[in-house]
């Protein structure tokens, strides 16, 4: 009962982490955008402040569906490997994003493939970020579930 437990608890922190890498795609994105338009943090003016506060949970929902698919093999890997490095996790964001770019590319829809060397970049920056998110809320504990607690020097025997 306890193992059951220790998963579903884990499972619950891998979808929280989810959703944390999902919002901070997000938000790279949009700030990224507005950059691209000209809009300095200091220009920012209160409309623009105001329009974050929805979009950034808007485009993280598209983020979180596109992702979802790639993601599940990384995060599952990275379980099953017990990867807790900042880098892996990076570095498989970046993937990830290049797996959507790549299926997206495939899809036959022509309206919906990203071919602007800068917009492709954007998204796999997006991924990466994305990723440092995921292990800062979730990806520093991948492995624990299965992996037992560490032995004392004792042999197991409690003294």
């Amino acid at each position: 009962m306890t193992r059951l437990v220790g998963y579903l608890i884990r499972f619950t922190v891998i979808l929280f982490g989810y959703a944390i890498a999902s919002l901070a795609a997000s938000a790279f994105l949009n700030i990224l955008f507005l950059a691209s338009l000209g809009y300095a943090p200091e220009q920012a003016q209160p409309a623009v402040t105001a329009s974050l506060y929805f979009s950034i949970p808007f485009v993280a929902l598209f983020v979180a569906y596109f992702a979802l698919m790639p993601a599940c093999i990384v995060i599952l890997l990275a379980e099953i490997l017990g990867r807790r490095d900042w880098l892996y996790y990076a570095l498989a964001g970046a993937a990830v994003a290049g797996g959507f770019l790549g299926l997206a590319d495939h899809s036959g829809d022509t309206a919906f493939t990203v071919r602007d060397t800068s917009a492709i970049m954007a998204v796999i920056g997006g991924g990466m970020v994305g990723g440092i998110f995921y292990w800062l809320s979730a990806g520093r504990w991948a492995g624990s579930w299965w992996q037992g607690e560490p032995e004392s020097g004792d042999g197991g025997r409690a003294g």
